[in-house]
């Protein structure tokens, strides 16, 4: 066992009582609950492995600023930005955890909280990585952070105070949010991410909802959603709204070809979701959707009464939430605008839509350096071949990062492939922490000090 690893083990303890301490806070952003009280306690937890601190005001909740500066012998003139989040989901539906959702216990080896995977448990993993570093006098680089309060409702204001404070968060690269091992044991990383244009739809039939006798001559609001809606997708998954792919570009051969490289485990997705359907993609377009194609997902509908028994009502109003995950050079402004015109256009004035949030996709030059260099530190602290994807098929707000800071931005972190982020039971494993630390030691090493040798591996000292 080398130097770092040895640190690494001896460091847990330590480690999982902050990640215990920090999860046990609520950090609700959607419900504005606990805000304060985390922006201390991150703060807190930061200055004491000795980071200064700023907070920013963008206009919703805070956005801490943290800075380290190069050790003695590191180097000044680099400089790795870490973003993470501080806030978290929320916790419902309470009933279908098996553990507290704010108890963060250790089960089996797993620790159990709601945000700990989504994104507690890489912020803890990063900070505990740099305090090991200045354990051994001093970091080999500069290291900034940047985490806001707002990744879980969109990060509204985010893109204001990137802008504002952009020579605050300059870097020569960036490390993302997320990460985690595939049902292989692989790590997955990622250099992009897909964009959003998250919509709100609501129909009004009356000022109060009517007897459903009365259905034989008034309209119904549910059904007349329920139209709109199914106007703009086919039967076969084909999104109908005009104009709605004409921006999307055909990647090119080289992202296809990585696409064909990777992998999609239908069979462990099928264990831990319990699919009920088939796919609506064949087996060989599986990873071209994910990575490259948009979407448009109905994730809600709610209107009359949908409690036990029955009450026989004509709904006044019916609303619905769809989000369309969208790809490089499509706009959340542009698809508002195009699905106002198809309701327009098909009949379906009195359906209103509005932009709840947008956010436009991100994908990093898959030859940057840098990629590289966070790969083979992964190969020296897992002892397995990592698994790159040109993007997720999830979204965050990378796009800002790119815009205003021109660095290479790479995610990665301590989450496995079961950790159920977003939803009841989220957890991390104890040991993927461990390793997870022990890879940030690594590629900050390997950023600040290490020599790229004639055959591209990067070495890691000590």
């Amino acid at each position: 066992m080398n130097k770092w690893k040895e640190m690494v083990s001896a460091r847990m303890p330590v480690a999982i009582e902050m990640l215990q301490t920090y999860c046990r806070q609520p950090s609700i952003s959607a419900q504005n609950v606990g805000i304060a009280e985390t922006v201390h306690m991150v703060r807190s937890m930061i200055e004491s492995v000795g980071g200064h601190v700023e907070t920013l005001d963008g206009g919703g909740y805070p956005v801490l600023c943290a800075t380290f500066e190069a050790g003695p012998k590191g180097n000044p003139n680099k400089t790795l930005l870490f973003y993470n989040h501080y806030d978290v989901q929320p916790p419902e539906p309470l009933d279908a955890w098996t553990v507290e959702p704010f108890g963060a216990n250790i089960v089996d080896g797993k620790l159990y909280a709601r945000g700990v995977a989504d994104n507690k448990g890489d912020l803890i993993v990063r900070l505990n990585a740099v305090a090991l570093h200045q354990a051994q006098g001093g970091l080999p680089c500069r290291v900034k952070w940047l985490i806001e309060g707002e990744e879980e409702i969109g990060s509204p204001t985010l893109e204001t105070v990137l802008r504002q404070h952009a020579d605050l968060f300059a870097a020569d690269a960036c490390i993302w949010e997320f990460g985690h091992k595939d049902a292989q044991e692989r790590p997955e990383m990622v250099a992009g991410i897909k964009g959003m244009c998250y919509l709100q739809f609501w129909c009004d039939g009356a000022d109060v909802d009517c007897h459903s006798s009365l259905g034989a001559i008034f309209d119904n609001a549910a059904w007349r959603l329920v139209q709109a809606l199914g106007s703009m997708r086919t039967v076969e998954n084909r999104i109908t709204v005009e104009g709605f792919y004409d921006d999307v570009v055909t990647p090119s051969t080289a992202l296809t070809e990585i696409a064909h490289r990777l992998s999609y485990n239908v069979e462990s997705a099928n264990k831990i979701y319990g699919l009920k359907r088939p796919l609506i993609v064949s087996d060989d377009q599986i990873m071209t959707s994910l990575l490259y194609e948009p979407t448009m997902t109905l994730c809600g509908i709610e209107s009359g009464y949908t409690g036990p028994g029955s009450k026989t009502v004509l709904p006044r109003r019916a609303q619905a939430k769809v989000d369309c995950r969208m790809v490089p050079n499509q706009d959340p402004d542009d698809i508002l605008r195009k699905v106002r015109r198809h309701l327009d256009a098909h009949g379906f004035d009195d359906v209103s839509v509005s932009l709840v949030n947008g956010q436009k996709a991100y994908r990093c030059d898959m030859d940057d350096p840098f990629i590289a260099t966070v790969l083979e530190t992964a190969r020296q602290a897992y002892g397995v071949e990592p698994v790159l994807w040109p993007n997720s098929a999830g979204t965050g707000p990378m796009y800002a990062f790119g815009e205003h800071l021109h660095a290479p931005i790479v995610s990665t972190g301590c989450g496995w492939y079961n950790s159920r982020a977003h939803a009841p039971d989220e957890s991390v494993r104890i040991a993927d922490v461990e390793e997870g630390m022990l890879h940030m030691v690594y590629l900050l090493e390997a950023f600040g000090r290490a020599d790229v040798e004639p055959n591209g591996r990067t070495e890691i000292p000590g």
